[in-house]
């Protein structure tokens, strides 16, 4: 049985889509994606985003271009994923309101895009599912208070997933992944 023929866009979009996975199932290793920066964020909106889903966008600019997608755009507080191309620290009382699921639903918890820069800043120390004993990545570009706030929000099953995007690397912390500052 022969494969089908892709465009480049479904290429493209299945690439994205095997990244945003592979970042979730092995937490703390970069992946690669089609796209670097803007484009990289339109292409991970254009992979998770549709008409049954809502995002949130800090991002004027961004939040414009995101509205095509024609998820419902809702205030933080019940976004289902959620952009920020900069993090920056007064943002973090407002994203502490971002959703952690219920025991009900856990997967009501928010999905966080957050850009940042790997292998410089922050040393955190990673362990818990999908990671085989504990790894090391270093995060700049994300304020040091917002890990303090992640591991409020996350107590497993609850809790914020996380995908840092670096140029066209994405690293992907679930929920269910313990995150150490050193």
């Amino acid at each position: 049985m022969s494969q089908p023929i892709l465009s480049v866009d479904e290429a493209r979009t299945q690439q994205t889509f095997r990244a945003l996975m592979w970042a979730l199932s092995y937490p703390g290793r970069p992946q690669a994606l089609p796209f670097a920066g803007r484009a990289a964020l339109l292409a991970i909106a254009d992979t998770l985003l549709d008409l049954e889903t809502s995002y949130y966008c800090a991002d004027p600019e961004l939040g414009t271009a995101l509205a095509r997608s024609e998820a419902r755009p809702l205030a933080v507080a019940h976004a289902a994923y959620q952009f920020y191309p900069l993090l920056l620290e007064h943002m973090l009382s407002l994203l502490a309101t971002a959703p952690v699921g219920s025991h009900a639903y856990p997967d009501e918890g928010a999905t966080l895009i957050i850009g940042c820069e790997l292998g410089a800043g922050q040393m955190l120390r990673l362990s818990g599912p999908g990671i085989p004993g504990a790894t090391q990545l270093r995060v700049a570009g994300v304020p040091p208070q917002f890990w303090a706030l992640r591991e409020q929000a996350c107590a497993y099953p609850l809790g914020w997933d996380l995908l840092l995007l670096a140029g066209d690397q994405l690293v992907g912390l679930p929920r269910s992944s313990r995150v150490e500052v050193l």
